[in-house]
């Protein structure tokens, strides 16, 4: 799938978050929050110092390639990084795909306040206004109730006959069903997003 948007800005601002480009300093907060075994609960395994800034070369280089990908969300006056939010192309193949999902991983001091809700929408904007998309998904875990509750508040609508399992998974793996969300353009709440 090729969207690359020229436009895309470097800055989404929110009331309350600042998503932005990654920083150096991001990589030592990102190593711990990818090892913390409650925000790794509903994926395979914790992060190891190596995979975790991998993932970050990859999200970088998603941004390099598409004009869009995972923002680090910094909440001024708060913290300089909480996490991420942003868009991605799935590498896989499934009934749903190609497609672009939205996802995030906040670490665990910075739930419960609305920010993955809050950033969420901005990036969904992002998405229909500038990258002109029909479409975003995402998907989880049936268990991982906390993203289910954010897929819910931006919009988005699940459908049991389009749950899958993962197929980056094996069979039998604990992880492998999934639940897919999908927001239509036009369907999203207000947002209140800056591009800068």
């Amino acid at each position: 799938m090729d969207l690359i948007s020229p436009k895309s800005p470097k800055n989404l601002r929110t009331e309350r978050l600042l998503l932005r480009p990654w920083h150096a300093s991001d990589r030592d907060p990102f190593a711990l929050l990818n090892a913390r075994p409650t925000v790794m609960e509903h994926l395979p395994a914790a992060l190891s110092r190596a995979e975790s800034d991998a993932m970050i070369d990859r999200m970088e280089e998603h941004f390099e390639g598409h004009g869009f990908g995972a923002w680090a969300v910094e909440i001024p006056g708060v913290t300089p990084f909480a996490g991420f939010i942003g868009l991605f192309v799935p590498c896989f193949e499934a009934h749903f795909t190609p497609c672009v999902e939205i996802g995030w991983r906040l670490d665990e001091p910075y739930w419960g306040h609305g920010y993955a809700t809050e950033g969420a929408l901005a990036v969904t904007t992002f998405g229909f206004n500038v990258l002109h998309l029909n479409e975003i998904v995402s998907f989880t875990v049936p268990s991982n109730t906390r993203s289910r509750r954010v897929m819910e508040k931006i919009g988005m609508t699940h459908t049991p006959a389009d749950d899958f399992d993962h197929p980056s998974l094996p069979a039998g793996h604990r992880l492998r069903r999934h639940v897919l969300y999908r927001l239509a353009r036009g369907a999203q709440p207000n947002s209140g997003l800056h591009q800068t």
